[in-house]
């Protein structure tokens, strides 16, 4: 397993990381998974074993069950250099002040979350969506308490656009407060939206990139091929949506052939090939069985050629691939905003 470093902070990550939303299998989640205690713990043990050291969950995650879950698997003990991500922000309750990201609700759900996580301060704490009406200033200064009293170690944002990323950093940077070391967005080969703003900041800020559902739900895994709908669609669930269904189809074609040519899964390579874009630290996966999770994490040791990074690149190039048309480009920056920024920057 490789190790990379977060951002500008010291932390070093897994290349993968252990996605957790499975995990209880409550309310609307019960479309996406349904893992038990025991299978959390075989899970958790297969990651870990497999050097993968980071964890991600949510308060919001089968309201609570997910941290819940994690606590009692681990057992109150870190295991080995186990890192812990959890994030707030969603409605939790029926409460006026059950969601968002006031000072109420944050230092509230962190506290909740440690008791539930078991344990005395969480790695990394996520912004899990953006709040409109709390000053970020509020949010941020928030941040800084959690971070002052030992409950959080490190900050991140979730599904942020550009403008609230670089909104944030202004603001910690003038009040000198912890900044964002790392954000969590969707970034797959089916969704290359983040290469016009998001990995660009990245590189110039010095966040490192979570990747969340990097195989777009499924999707991507090679499984499911036209009028083939997977699991979770057949069990209501939306996210991501799929703007183009024929490229989408087209992708797929593409990760089978050059997985066959490996004699490796279609997930594996589409894991792969997010793990060479810029500013990427870290995807996190996860799985309805030990299998996938096995068949993932295999994706770390997986290597691409430059000849079938081309193929992917051109089969899943997004229509709109310079939204910002003014900008002068050269011959080489062929394949996004994110190349665009690491061609000039010289990083």
């Amino acid at each position: 397993m490789e190790y990379r470093t977060l951002g500008r902070s010291g932390l070093k990550v897994s290349t993968l990381t252990m996605g957790t939303m499975t995990f209880g299998g409550a309310g609307a989640f019960s479309a996406v998974g349904k893992t038990d205690l025991d299978e959390a713990r075989r899970m958790i043990d297969l990651c870990i074993d497999a050097g993968i050291n980071l964890i991600d969950t949510a308060n919001v995650y089968s309201n609570g069950i997910s941290e819940e879950m994690i606590g009692e698997a681990l057992g109150g003990k870190r295991k080995g250099d186990v890192l812990i991500a959890s994030k707030a922000r969603m409605r939790i309750g029926n409460g006026p002040n059950d969601e968002g990201l006031s000072r109420y609700h944050l230092i509230r759900e962190c506290e909740k979350s440690l008791k539930r996580l078991k344990t005395d301060v969480i790695d990394i704490y996520f912004l899990h969506e953006w709040d409109g009406t709390t000053p970020l200033e509020e949010t941020l200064a928030a941040l800084d308490t959690l971070v002052a009293q030992g409950k959080i170690r490190y900050v991140g944002c979730s599904n942020y656009s550009g403008w609230q990323v670089m909104k944030a950093l202004g603001i910690s940077d003038s009040h000198h407060q912890p900044r964002f070391v790392t954000q969590q967005i969707h970034y797959t080969l089916e969704a290359r939206e983040a290469e016009y703003e998001l990995l660009p900041i990245s590189v110039d800020q010095g966040l490192g990139v979570l990747v969340w559902s990097p195989l777009a739900g499924g999707l991507l895994s090679g499984k499911y091929r036209r009028d083939s709908p997977t699991a979770r669609q057949r069990a209501g669930w939306s996210e991501p949506p799929i703007r183009d269904e024929d490229r989408l189809w087209r992708i797929v074609d593409v990760l089978v052939e050059i997985g066959t040519q490996h004699g490796v899964s279609a997930a594996q390579v589409a894991l792969a090939w997010l793990l060479g874009r810029p500013a990427v630290s870290s995807l996190v996966i996860g799985g309805r069985s030990e299998t996938q999770f096995r068949d993932n994490i295999a994706a770390a040791s997986l290597v691409l050629t430059g000849e079938e990074r081309e193929r992917l690149d051109a089969v899943s190039r997004p229509p709109l691939l310079y939204p910002y048309w003014h900008q002068q480009l050269t011959a080489k920056d062929r394949f996004g905003a994110a190349d665009l920024v690491i061609d000039r920057s010289g990083v």
